[in-house]
C-alpha cells in the first residue's frame, strides 16, 4: 500500500476530471458517487498506508517515494516524490475522512443546485491539492498543493458568481492568499540558497550540524529566522491569523459544505502543518517561534471576541475557526508542535460538524441565518440539535470530548513556556471564556427559547435529510471519541499522539491538573454567561450593549479592521492603478505612443497621396525630379 501512495491524490484528481468533462451529462447522483467514491478510495489507500506505517520500525521512517525528476536546472534539483511518516499520514486520514463525509453531506445539501457536476469537480480537484500539499517531500511540490487549494477556494467561495458578494468573497481569498504566498516563495528561494535543496530531509539533516547552522539567538535575525518568518507569512495568508485572517470571514458566502471543508480540516489547517512540517527550522529560530506565538495568542483573543456579538451563525463559526487557528499556532510557537496537530485533528472533527450543522440549520429553515430569528428548533430538528449540542461542547473544552484533551494539551505547554508563557496562558484561558460563551449563546439563539421567526419567513422547519444526518452523527461520536488518543498524565493516562508525534510532555502532573480545573471552570462559566443572558435574563444583553456602547459597536464592525484596509490598502491601490498604471502609463504612454505612430502614418500618408494625381506628365516630372536630386547627391 505504501508503493501506492500516489494513488491517493490521483483518485480525487480523476474525479474532478470525469466530472468536469462529463458531469453535465450525467445524472447527480452517477456524479456525487463518482466524486465521494474517488475520496473513498484515497481514504482506504491511506488507512492502509497508515496501518502499514505504524508496523514499521522507526528507523525505516519517513517512507519517500520519488516518481520522476520534476526540475533539473544546474544546481537546482526537485522530485516529484511524496513522503509519509507520522506527520503526513496524520494529515491524510484527516483530510480524505472528514473530506469523505463533507462529499457525502454535499449530496444531500447540493442537490437542487444547477451547478452540481461543477461544485464536484471543484470539490474534488481541492481533495488533490490538499492532499498533494501534505504528502509533498520538498517546499516547491508543497507549494504546487498549497497554491491549488487556494485556486480552488476561489473558485468554491465564488460558487454562486452570479451572487456579487460571493464573487468578491472568492476574489478576496485569493488575493489576500497571494500575500502571504509571496512570502512562502521567497523562503523556498531562501531555503535553496542556504541548504543547497528544497527536500525536507536534506534540509533538515544540514541543519543538524550545529557548527554551520547554530540556534539563532532571540532578538538576533539571521537566515533561518528570516526564512521562517517568511514561511509563517505564507502560513498567516492561508491559516488566517492578523493581519491576513479578512478573507476567511467573507467566505462564508460560499456553500456551508465549502465551508466546512476549508474551515475544518484542510485549507485552513495547511499553515499549522506547514510550520509543524518545519519544526527543525523554528527549532532554529527562537526569536520566529515567538513571532508565531504572540501573533496566534493575539489573533485567538481577537478573533473570539468578535464572534461574541455575530449574529449570522456561519460567521459564528468562521471567527471561531480564526480563533482556534491562533490556538494551534500558540502550541507551535512555545514549540509544542505535537499539542498543535492534536488540536488541528480534534478541531476537523467538532469544527466540521458545527459548520454541517450549520448547514443543516439553514437548510431546514429554508435558507435563513440569522441566528435573531430562529428559536426553538430542537423540536423540529432533534438530530442536528443533539449532534450540534456535541460539537458545541466538543469546542468549548468541556471535559470528556475532543476539544478538551487538546485544549489542555495546548494551554500546559504554553504554561511551561520560557517566552512569556504565563502571560500567553492568560490570554488563552480569556480565550477559552469567550469560545464557551459565544458557542453556547449560537446554541440558545438557534435551538431553545420560542421561535423568532413567522410562517411568513418560514414556510417548513424540517429535519434534514439521511444523507445529511449521517455525517454528522459520525463526526458527532469523532468529536467525543477523537480525544482519547492524548489522555494527560495528570488524569492517569498516556499521550499517545504527544509520543505519536514525537513530542514531550512537560512539568508536573499537578499543577497540570491545576490549570486543567481553572480551564475547565471558565468553560463552565462561558456556558453559565450565556444561560444568564439569553435564558435567566433576556434583557441582560440589551442592557449590557447599551451601557459599553462603543466597544458593542467596535465589536459588531469588527474592529473597523475591513474599513480600515479600504482606506489604508484597497482605495490608494485602486487610484494608482487607475491615475498611473491606466491612465498615465497605460493610455498616456503606450496608447500615446501607438496611437502617435498611427497619426505620423497617417498625416504622411494624407500628404503623398497629391502625389497620386492620375497624369503621365506629372509622374514623369516627379521622375526626372528624383533624378536631378540622386546626380546631385553623388556629384556633391
Amino acid at each position: 500500500m505504501v508503493k501506492l501512495l500516489w494513488l491517493i491524490p490521483i483518485l480525487p484528481l480523476l474525479g474532478a476530471v470525469i466530472n468536469g468533462v462529463f458531469g453535465k451529462r450525467l445524472p447527480k447522483h452517477v456524479v456525487a458517487g463518482i466524486a465521494a467514491g474517488s475520496v473513498a478510495g484515497s481514504f482506504l489507500i491511506s488507512l492502509a498506508a497508515f496501518f502499514q506505517m505504524l508496523q514499521l520500525p522507526e528507523t525505516e521512517l519517513p517512507i519517500v517515494q520519488n516518481y520522476f525528476m520534476w526540475i533539473q536546472a544546474g544546481r537546482f534539483q526537485a522530485q516529484f516524490g511524496f513522503l509519509l511518516d507520522h506527520l503526513s499520514g496524520l494529515m491524510i486520514l484527516i483530510v480524505t475522512g472528514v473530506g469523505l463525509l463533507i462529499h457525502i453531506y454535499s449530496a444531500g445539501y447540493m442537490s437542487h443546485e444547477p451547478g452540481f457536476y461543477r461544485y464536484f469537480a471543484y470539490l474534488n480537484l481541492f481533495m488533490f491539492s490538499m492532499l498533494t500539499l501534505v504528502l509533498a517531500n520538498n517546499y516547491l511540490l508543497m507549494f504546487v498543493g498549497w497554491e491549488g487549494v487556494g485556486l480552488c477556494s476561489y473558485l468554491l467561495i465564488g460558487f454562486w458568481f452570479f451572487k456579487k458578494s460571493a464573487a468578491d468573497a472568492g476574489k478576496k481569498a485569493f488575493i489576500v492568499n497571494r500575500i502571504g504566498d509571496f512570502g512562502f516563495i521567497i523562503a523556498t528561494i531562501l531555503i535553496f540558497w542556504t541548504f543547497d535543496s528544497v527536500d525536507f530531509q536534506a534540509v533538515f539533516s544540514r541543519l543538524e550540524n550545529a557548527t554551520l547552522f547554530p540556534v539563532e539567538t532571540l532578538g538576533t535575525v539571521g537566515t533561518v529566522t528570516a526564512i521562517c518568518l517568511l514561511l509563517f507569512v505564507g502560513a498567516a495568508g492561508k491559516s488566517a491569523q492578523i493581519p491576513l485572517y479578512v478573507w476567511l470571514p467573507d467566505a462564508m458566502e460560499g456553500p456551508t459544505p465549502v465551508s466546512a471543508l476549508i474551515h475544518a480540516a484542510t485549507m485552513v489547517t495547511a499553515g499549522v502543518y506547514m510550520v509543524a512540517r518545519s519544526a527543525a527550522l523554528f527549532d532554529h529560530a527562537p526569536g520566529a517561534l515567538l513571532v508565531v506565538a504572540v501573533i496566534g495568542t493575539f489573533t485567538a483573543l481577537f478573533a473570539a471576541s468578535i464572534g461574541l456579538v455575530q449574529t449570522d451563525i456561519k460567521r459564528v463559526l468562521a471567527y471561531s475557526t480564526v480563533s482556534q487557528l491562533g490556538y494551534m499556532f500558540m502550541a507551535c510557537g512555545v514549540g509544542a508542535y505535537a499539542a498543535g496537530v492534536f488540536h488541528l485533528m480534534t478541531h476537523a472533527f467538532f469544527k466540521a460538524l458545527l459548520f454541517l450543522g450549520a448547514g443543516s440549520v439553514i437548510h431546514g429553515m429554508g435558507g435563513m441565518q440569522d441566528i435573531r430569528k430562529m428559536g426553538g428548533l430542537r423540536h423540529h430538528m432533534p438530530w442536528t440539535f443533539r449532534t450540534f449540542l456535541i460539537g458545541s461542547l466538543a469546542i468549548s473544552g468541556i471535559p470528556g470530548l475532543a476539544g478538551f484533551f487538546s485544549k489542555d494539551a495546548i494551554l500546559w505547554a504554553v504554561w511551561n513556556s520560557e517566552n512569556y508563557g504565563k502571560l500567553l496562558w492568560t490570554i488563552g484561558i480569556i480565550t477559552a471564556g469567550f469560545t464557551s460563551f459565544y458557542t453556547f449563546r449560537l446554541v440558545i439563539l438557534t435551538f431553545f427559547g420560542k421561535p423568532q421567526y413567522t410562517e411568513h419567513d418560514v414556510h417548513h422547519v424540517h429535519e434534514s435529510p439521511v444523507s445529511m444526518l449521517a455525517p454528522l452523527v459520525i463526526l458527532a461520536i469523532l468529536s467525543i471519541i477523537g480525544g482519547y488518543v492524548g489522555i494527560p498524565a495528570a488524569l492517569g493516562g498516556h499521550n499517545n499522539i504527544e509520543a505519536f508525534l514525537g513530542g514531550e510532555e512537560a512539568g508536573e502532573s499537578s499543577a497540570e491538573m491545576i490549570l486543567m480545573l481553572v480551564s475547565v471552570a471558565v468553560a463552565f462559566g462561558g456556558m453559565g454567561t450565556a444561560y444568564l443572558f439569553y435564558v435567566a435574563r433576556p434583557d441582560l444583553p440589551d442592557r449590557v450593549a447599551s451601557s459599553v456602547h462603543a466597544m458593542y459597536t467596535i465589536l459588531v464592525n469588527k474592529y473597523y479592521i475591513d474599513e480600515i484596509y479600504n482606506v489604508t490598502v484597497v482605495r490608494p491601490i485602486l487610484r494608482s492603478s487607475r491615475e498611473f498604471l491606466w491612465k498615465f502609463i497605460d493610455t498616456g504612454i503606450i496608447d500615446g505612443t501607438v496611437n502617435s505612430v498611427g497619426q505620423v502614418v497617417r498625416a504622411t500618408g494624407s500628404g503623398l497621396r497629391h502625389i497620386q494625381t492620375g497624369y503621365v506628365r506629372t509622374y514623369a516630372g516627379w521622375i526626372l525630379f528624383g533624378g536631378v536630386l540622386m546626380i546631385v547627391w553623388f556629384l556633391r
